[in-house]
């Protein structure tokens, strides 16, 4: 379902050129350490490491206890497999928020 604050987020989704963080207005620049700080906190929050991890736990037990070899079962293997590597997709852009923010900290701008 689509709200006003998910199109709030996406019209203020970052989209800088990564590649030249040097150049980048001091704006932006303090934009990527808001982002980097929130997704620091996410990253060190136990319960919610907790819920990821019992999701990836469910999902490997889903796929562990796919026996058959019909399509039917390769296809619900590959959607359980996709699943999980969306929660990794999910907690890796979590780690490359924080790498930016740490980048533009160690840039010479004060924070």
């Amino acid at each position: 379902m689509i709200t006003e604050d998910s199109i709030e987020y996406y019209n203020t989704r970052l989209t800088y050129d990564y590649s030249k963080l040097h150049s980048l207005p001091p704006e932006q620049q303090d934009r990527i350490r808001h982002v980097g700080s929130q997704a620091e906190a996410l990253l060190k929050n136990k319960d919610l490491a907790m819920f990821i991890h019992q999701f990836k736990f469910t999902l490997t037990d889903e796929l562990a206890s796919i026996r058959g070899s019909k399509p039917e079962d390769d296809a619900a293997r590959l959607a359980l497999c996709h699943s999980l590597s969306g929660i990794d997709d999910f907690v890796n852009s979590l780690k490359r928020a924080v790498y930016y923010k740490n980048k533009i900290g160690n840039t010479g701008v004060p924070n």
